[in-house]
């Protein structure tokens, strides 16, 4: 593994640890070279995943895009790092054990919509105005009605109500 710091290529590892419920080895690593100190990470890949954006253009996956974007929706809402770690990694192996090495843009956008619905609200607001590409109010005024629909749906009957037969 390189050096972040001086490009160096014999760094040495003083530390390995399981992370992500096991899916994933925390390596600490040391430069000899500069003393530089860093944290990488080794996950299992399936297959090597291509993204096939809307316009036809095909680009490798990059799971730290897939994060990037992820935390943009979270920005200052009070959700765990290791739920967000826990949740991309889910839409990873989603993506992988579809058995398809090429994979629509609109796909990943909707397991991000899925998953951020269950985590957060407003995440999943923000994320679909950019992911929809919302021009006006009743964009929005569609999603919170969905998500009104939806809670309702799922809300337990409340104490004492009757149910109607």
């Amino acid at each position: 593994m390189r050096c972040p710091y001086c490009s160096g290529e014999n760094t040495q590892v003083k530390d390995s640890r399981p992370t992500e419920e096991n899916a994933s080895i925390r390596r600490r690593r040391v430069c000899p070279d500069c003393g530089g100190r860093f944290t990488t990470f080794e996950r299992v890949q399936l297959r090597e995943l291509v993204v096939v954006k809307r316009s036809g253009r095909k680009v490798a996956f990059d799971r730290d895009k897939l994060v990037k974007s992820v935390d943009v929706a979270l920005r200052k809402r009070a959700i765990d790092s290791e739920r967000v770690e826990r949740m991309v990694s889910g839409i990873v192996r989603q993506l992988e054990s579809s058995g398809e090495s090429e994979i629509q843009s609109s796909i990943i956008g909707e397991y991000v919509m899925e998953a951020l619905r269950g985590v957060d609200p407003v995440a999943y607001v923000r994320f679909a105005s950019v992911y929809r590409d919302f021009r006006e109010a009743a964009d929005f005024q569609e999603v919170l009605g969905e998500i009104a629909r939806d809670d309702a749906e799922s809300a337990p009957v409340a104490a004492g109500a009757r149910i109607k037969r």
